[in-house]
C-alpha cells in the first residue's frame, strides 16, 4: 500500500495535513502497449489559447516604426506609474514587506483565497455602513487582472454575453473571448465626460446577459462617475436583473474637485463583485496583489457564487504570501499625505497636458477627473493624409519620438490615450512635440478638401 501526505486548506492561517493511503492494485499498463494506437506527434495549441487575443499588443506590435533618432523617446503609452521613478511608493509600504520577508513566517502556501487575517484586513479597510464587509466577503487574488478573470469566470458561461464599456480596458474582451463569452460594447459619451449612454446600454441586455462591467474611475478615459450617474446605472441593472462586475482598481484616485463613490455603497439590491488591488493607488503594480469584494445584501449570489469563487481560486493556490503578510500594515499605516502627494502630481500633469493639447488645432482633449489617463480626439478631417488614429500615432513616433496609444486599442477609433504619470518636464516636452507635429500636418477646411480631391 502506498502512502501520500496531502495538504488541504483549513479555516485559519495554517492548513492541516491529511494522511491518505492508496491501495496499489498491481494493474499497470506498460508504455507503448496501448492497443489500436499508432504513436505520432500531434501537438497543437489549445482552443483557449487560439481565442486569446490582446488588441493592444496586436496593434502595437504591428506598428513597425522607428522613433526619430534625433529625439529621445517619450513614451506616454504604458499605464505603469513606476517607469520613470518619479512616483515611488511610500517608505511604510516597502518597510512592511521587508519586515514580513525577514520574519520568515510567510514563505509557505496560504489558503487559496488568502490568509484569514489578511482578508480581515481588507474587509476592515473597505467596510462601511452602506456596504458592510466581513472576511468571508474577500477573495485575495494575483493582481486585479486575476480578480477580473475570476469574477468573469464565476458569473458567465460560454455562449453568454457580458456588457463592456467602449472605450474600455482591453483585458475584458481578451479574457471573455478566451472563455467563449460574447462581448457587447456599450458606448461612453465624450461630450458628457464619458458618462454611459444608458439607453444604449439597456438596449443590449438580453436573456443571455451574465453581467455588466462598470469601470470607475476609468481606464482609458480618466473619468469619474457622479453619484447620480452611478444610481442611474444601478437602476438599469436592477430593472434588468443583471449583476455588476465593478473594476475599481483606480478607486479613490480622483482629483480634489471630484468625489469617488464605490458603486456598492449606493446599491440596495444589485449584487456586485468589486475588483481592486494595490497596483495603482499604492504604486506597486508588480507586486500582484488584488482582491474581489463580494457585495450581496439581498443574498442573490448566495453560496453559489461564493463557493464558485473559492473553487476557481484553487487553480493557482492564491497570491504572493509575502505581500499578503504586509497587507494590514500597508492598508492601515500608509500616511494620508502619500495619497495626497500622488494625486497632486497627477492633477498638475493632467491640467498641464489638457491646457497644452486644447491649444493645438485639430485636437480635442477630454478633461480627466482621476486615474492616470487623458483621452484626446483627433479631428481626422483636418489630418487627411492619415487614414486613422493608428497611422496618426505611428507618424507621431517616427517624426517626434512620442508614443501615445491609438484608441483603436480600446475599441474607440480617432482618439489617442495619454498617460499622465511621467515627470512634468516630460509632459511639457511631449506636448510641445505633439503641437509641432500637428502644425506640420494640419489642414484647414479648404486644404483638407483639396488633398482629398487629389487622392
Amino acid at each position: 500500500m502506498d502512502s501520500y501526505l496531502i495538504q488541504v486548506n483549513g479555516h485559519g492561517d495554517h492548513a492541516p495535513m491529511v494522511d491518505v493511503h492508496l491501495k496499489n492494485t498491481g494493474n499497470t499498463i506498460s508504455p507503448g502497449k496501448a492497443r489500436g494506437r499508432k504513436p505520432r506527434w500531434a501537438v497543437r495549441a489549445s482552443e483557449m489559447s487560439k481565442k486569446t487575443f490582446n488588441p493592444v499588443r496586436a496593434i502595437v506590435d504591428s506598428m513597425k516604426v522607428e522613433p526619430n533618432p534625433k529625439k529621445a523617446m517619450i513614451s506616454l503609452s504604458l499605464g505603469d506609474p513606476t517607469v520613470f521613478g518619479n512616483l515611488p511608493t511610500n517608505d511604510e509600504v516597502t518597510r512592511a514587506v521587508k519586515e514580513v520577508l525577514d520574519s520568515g513566517q510567510y514563505n509557505g502556501y496560504a489558503p487559496s483565497v488568502g490568509y484569514q487575517s489578511c482578508r480581515e484586513a481588507v474587509a476592515a479597510y473597505y467596510n462601511c455602513s452602506e456596504a458592510p464587509l466581513k472576511a468571508q466577503d474577500v477573495i485575495l487574488t494575483s493582481g486585479c487582472s486575476q480578480a477580473i478573470e475570476l469574477a468573469l469566470a464565476v458569473l458567465a458561461n460560454p455562449g453568454q454575453n457580458i456588457l463592456v464599456p467602449r472605450p474600455g480596458f482591453s483585458l475584458y474582451k481578451t479574457l471573455a473571448l478566451s472563455m467563449g463569452i460574447e462581448v457587447k460594447l456599450y458606448n461612453l459619451l465624450p461630450e458628457k465626460a464619458w458618462e454611459i449612454d444608458l439607453e444604449h446600454l439597456e438596449s443590449l441586455v438580453d436573456e443571455k446577459t451574465a453581467c455588466l462591467i462598470v469601470n470607475n474611475p476609468s481606464n482609458p478615459c480618466g473619468s469619474v462617475f457622479s453619484k447620480s450617474h452611478l444610481q442611474e446605472i444601478l437602476a438599469v441593472a436592477s430593472r434588468q436583473c443583471v449583476p455588476i462586475l465593478a473594476d475599481e482598481i483606480y478607486g479613490d484616485m480622483v482629483f480634489a474637485d471630484c468625489k469617488y463613490e464605490p458603486i456598492a455603497t449606493l446599491s440596495t439590491n444589485v449584487p456586485i463583485l468589486s475588483c481592486g488591488g494595490l497596483a495603482k493607488r499604492w504604486l506597486v503594480p508588480g507586486w500582484r496583489m488584488g482582491w474581489i469584494l463580494i457585495h450581496d445584501r439581498r443574498d442573490i449570489f448566495g453560496n453559489e457564487i461564493r463557493d464558485g469563487l473559492v473553487r476557481l481560486s484553487q487553480r493557482i493556490l492564491g497570491p504572493c504570501t509575502i505581500v499578503q503578510g504586509a497587507l494590514e500594515r500597508i492598508l492601515h499605516r500608509t500616511p494620508p499625505e502619500f495619497y495626497h502627494n500622488t494625486l497632486s502630481i497627477l492633477k498638475s500633469n493632467a491640467d498641464l497636458c489638457y491646457a497644452a493639447l486644447s491649444a493645438i488645432p485639430g485636437l480635442q482633449p477630454v478633461r480627466p477627473a482621476g486615474a492616470m489617463y487623458l483621452m484626446v480626439e483627433i479631428e481626422m478631417e483636418h489630418f487627411p493624409e492619415f487614414e486613422n488614429d493608428v497611422e496618426f500615432t505611428e507618424r507621431l513616433i517616427s517624426e517626434q519620438s512620442v508614443f501615445c496609444l491609438p484608441a483603436t486599442c480600446f475599441e474607440y477609433p480617432n482618439f489617442f490615450r495619454v498617460v499622465i504619470t511621467v515627470p512634468e518636464e516630460m509632459i511639457l516636452e511631449a506636448c510641445s512635440r505633439i503641437q509641432e507635429f500637428c502644425e506640420m500636418h494640419y489642414q484647414g477646411a479648404e486644404g483638407a478638401q483639396d488633398l482629398e480631391c487629389d487622392k
